[in-house]
């Protein structure tokens, strides 16, 4: 329930705070008096789609903000999830919109997203007007009146289908693909083998390129490794008994032998030959090595290096088309055995796929003939349920009819057509209501249509503008009562140019028009006592002192009560 409503700044309605509470809140006054102002002030404080011109000439922002009653735990959730507060069950909500075009939302104190109050509105508010009736005309907005009727179990069982319908299309949708690709799949295999054969007839080690580059590199100069070791190998420790190619060990031997002949002379002496005897050591086991790896070289075959070099060819050719290494090689291995097992397992699924098709397929037409009889129930309690009410909205013969036909095929909310009919008089054929239904006979089918789902389905908050359209007299009356009803349940606030209808107002409030100063302003004020009934005689005639206008605006304020 909106306890109080703030505008300021938007249209012609310069600062005005308007007090709502419960029961029936009618809002009157001139034309041009801003009524409209305040149905656009909760459409923007429902999140509705913010207008710059809206704003009033020469302010800078207009702002709407309102103090909601609410003990809904969905709408506390929403308070929460965004970070802010209910105290006590009230809630403050707000919408700023600048001149610019730039639209700020704060809900319980914080700011939010202006998507935020379009959350909660769908909890708190039902908003009607004209815009309302037209899109009542589309079948979509009848089958959702029609569900919304149809009350818990038919709720569950729309979800039940919307759940089965989505996972038969998605079933289906990939047993088409798989089926359609099918020829493609089977020669990704054959490729996807071809290159596995490949790589495994090679079968590449990890890094292996770069040993290979290195013993080529080797294997092409093993002659020159070979006269350099050999070389280095005599000049160390010859055999040859020539005193002119000392080698470096004999050297080393001659030097220790010199010294050991004075070593006892000095100490340090023989530190020396203790040295030169390692080296000696040394030049022996150096000689030793070099010899065999000169016998190493000399086991290395003519055949080597071509193997070697037939290699690395092969190894180049896996990384003409898989990389760039033997890493990227055993990579691209690896990925394509993993492509070819999932295309092995496409043929497997493609079995066991049709097969939950089809029972997809059988899940959804049971839930779908369920919806229907369940819609079907619904249609028939909600024309009877209708047409009683529009019996008390002086059309005392009408006849509303709901009607379930077959789709041609199921869609997303099931497998049925719901129209509305209505044969405004005896013996007239039910005709859809989007083409034979007026302006007045539509705003009292929707009026209607709003008292039976208030028991069905109640809103905390009603909103109507201009429900009486195309209406008077005794309609108009009864449209009046039926509103004070629905406010027994609910809270109804509704602008109107009818006395009739506001009579039964439990609270009237009028927009009051100032065109003094050079520019027109609005005001709301709460009417009450002698202020009321003369409101209500302006409604009547036009005009507020006119003592017939008063009588029958007192008439109508004691029918009223």
């Amino acid at each position: 329930m909106i306890e109080e409503l703030h505008i300021k700044d938007l249209g012609v309605i310069a600062d005005s705070t308007l007090p709502l509470g419960p029961g029936f809140t009618a809002i009157t006054g001139e034309t041009g008096a801003g009524k409209t102002m305040v149905v656009s002030a909760l459409g923007l404080l429902m999140g509705e789609r913010s207008d710059a011109g809206a704003v009033r000439v020469g302010a800078t922002q207009a702002r709407v903000s309102g103090i909601v009653h609410s003990r809904d735990a969905a709408v506390a959730a929403i308070v929460d999830e965004l970070g802010g507060e209910i105290e006590d069950g009230e809630l403050i909500m707000s919408r700023t919109v600048s001149a610019e075009g730039r639209s700020r939302a704060s809900v319980g104190g914080t700011s939010a997203p202006v998507g935020a109050l379009g959350r909660l509105s769908e909890r708190l508010f039902a908003v009607h007007g004209q815009s309302e009736q037209l899109r009542l005309k589309s079948q979509t907005a009848q089958r959702d009146t029609l569900d919304r009727f149809g009350g818990a179990a038919l709720a569950a069982t729309l979800r039940e289908y919307r759940e089965a319908h989505a996972a038969r299309a998605e079933a289906e949708q990939r047993f088409q693909t798989l089926t359609e690709t099918r020829d493609s799949r089977a020669a990704e295999v054959v490729r996807l083998r071809g290159e596995l054969e490949e790589i495994t007839a090679v079968d590449p080690v990890a890094g292996e390129e770069t040993e290979l580059t290195a013993r080529i590199e080797l294997l092409a100069n093993v002659e020159g490794l070979r006269a350099a070791a050999v070389g280095a190998g005599e000049a160390l420790a010859s055999e040859s008994d020539d005193p002119m190619q000392r080698d470096a060990g004999g050297l080393v031997d001659i030097a220790v032998q010199d010294l050991e002949r004075v070593s006892s002379l000095d100490p340090r002496i023989a530190v020396i030959v203790e040295q030169l005897r390692s080296v000696s050591f040394q030049i022996a086991d150096a000689a030793k090595e070099l010899a065999a790896y000169a016998s190493d070289l000399d086991e290395e075959g003519p055949g080597e290096l071509a193997r070697a070099n037939d290699r690395l060819a092969a190894l180049s050719g896996l990384f003409r088309y898989y990389g760039a290494s033997t890493e990227d090689v055993l990579a691209h291995a690896d990925a394509a055995s993993a492509q070819l097992l999932a295309l092995d397992g496409d043929d497997e699924a493609l079995e066991g796929l049709e097969a939950r098709v089809t029972e997809l397929r059988e899940q959804e037409q049971a839930l779908a003939a369920a919806l229907t009889a369940l819609r079907e129930s619904a249609a028939e309690r909600l024309g009877e349920a209708v047409s009683l009410e529009l019996r008390e909205l002086a059309l005392p013969d009408a006849r509303f009819v709901a009607t379930v036909s077959p789709l041609d095929a199921p869609g997303g909310a099931g497998a049925d057509e719901i129209q509305f009919l209505l044969a405004p008089h005896p013996g007239a054929t039910p005709r859809p209501i989007a083409k034979s239904a007026s302006g007045g006979e539509l705003s009292r089918v929707m009026l209607a249509l709003e008292v039976v789902l208030a028991g069905a389905d109640p809103v905390p908050t009603f909103v109507f503008d201009e429900v009486d359209a195309g209406v008077g007299g005794a309609a108009a009356i009864e449209i009046g009562r039926r509103l004070r009803q629905l406010s027994k349940t609910s809270q109804v606030i509704v602008v109107t140019h009818l006395a009739q209808v506001a009579a039964f107002a439990t609270n009237h409030l009028r927009v009051v028009k100032d065109s003094s100063g050079g520019f027109t302003q609005s005001s709301c004020v709460a009417l009450e006592g002698d202020a009321r009934l003369a409101e209500m005689a302006r409604l009547l005639s036009g005009l507020d002192t006119s003592e017939s206008a008063l009588d029958h605006a007192a008439e109508l304020l004691e029918l009223g009560k």
